[in-house]
């Protein structure tokens, strides 16, 4: 378990603490930006891999259960998980100015389009959704650890993002930050956005409740356990 604990430390460490921070300004002006995304991904993907195994080695030894799925959160979390989907997949199909890269979408006159209208950060929050529905169903110590590590990593991560965007790209990404909002739906509640179903299109859509129905029938096969109540 211990093993586990440091890699979730490293990887929230590397995330939050680093690459959203002035220390990867730092960075970036010493080595340069393509350098610097290189170790970075290359970091990112290494604690990821240790993750994996530490959380595989903790599930196989004393692994204390504080809470067990019943069928009712069962039932709640398979509808969580389908709008994590719904948040993720359109959102990696949409061309987002906080992305990698597609800055310079903040001077077009379409910086905020489709899934950007509801939230500047749609996979983020997907990802939250997803991690959030799996810790209701397992109640196991390395799960809560692992899905708690995700969710802190989609909630702060956003955060993060928008800090850096900021530092790096000022007024013109202050412009696009009031239009827009953090937390899904509010700049559209509180009328700096609009709504547009016809923006997202009914392919993202299709791809979103595609991806979520293949995982469900595939689940058992990968992990061990199928997600759905039985009976």
């Amino acid at each position: 378990m211990a093993m586990l604990i440091a890699a979730a430390a490293v990887f929230l460490l590397i995330h939050l603490a680093i690459s959203g921070t002035r220390v990867r300004d730092a960075l970036v002006k010493t080595i340069g930006e393509g350098p610097y995304m290189g170790l970075f991904s290359l970091a990112s993907l290494a604690a990821l891999v240790w993750i994996g195994f530490a959380y595989a080695g903790a599930r196989r030894g004393l692994d204390p259960v504080y809470w067990a799925a019943a069928p009712a959160t069962l039932w709640i979390q398979l509808l969580v998980t389908l709008a994590a989907f719904l948040l993720m997949v359109p959102g990696l199909m949409t061309a987002n100015p906080t992305s990698v890269r597609q800055e310079a979408r903040l001077d077009t006159g379409d910086a905020a389009v489709g899934m950007v209208r509801i939230t500047r950060h749609p996979f983020l929050w997907g990802v939250a959704l997803w991690s959030a529905g799996h810790l209701m169903v397992n109640g196991d110590l390395a799960s809560v650890i692992l899905f708690a590590t995700l969710l802190a990593l989609s909630l702060f991560g956003g955060l993060s993002i928008d800090a850096k965007r900021r530092r790096a790209l000022g007024a013109r990404w202050d412009a696009f930050a009031a239009r827009t909002s953090y937390v899904p739906f509010a700049a559209i509640l509180q009328g700096r956005e609009r709504f547009s179903l016809g923006e997202i299109g009914p392919l993202r859509i299709v791809a979103a409740l595609a991806a979520w129905a293949i995982l469900l029938w595939a689940h058992p096969y990968l992990f061990g356990v199928s997600p759905l109540p039985r009976g």
